[in-house]
């Protein structure tokens, strides 16, 4: 993990991210050695999951974009 870890999540693609996350997560339950690294990785986290949410919320506006209206009434 890197120090600068805000700006190196926006980079990532949404495997990229979501694989990093489910690392981060099994890190968390198996228990920091210090708060200060649970929080650090809590903190990532939370930026791996808006990434990955953002890859999400981008997909779903093209599928939307795609589909055809029904604009008979």
């Amino acid at each position: 993990m890197t120090s600068d870890s805000a700006a190196d999540v926006a980079d990532l693609t949404f495997e990229q991210a979501r694989d990093e996350l489910v690392r981060v997560v099994a890190e968390l339950e198996q228990g920091a050695p210090t708060l200060e690294h649970s929080l650090t990785l809590w903190t990532r986290g939370e930026a791996l999951a808006a990434r990955c949410e953002e890859w999400l919320l981008g997909a779903k506006r093209l599928l939307d974009a795609a589909r055809p209206t029904d604009t008979a009434s």
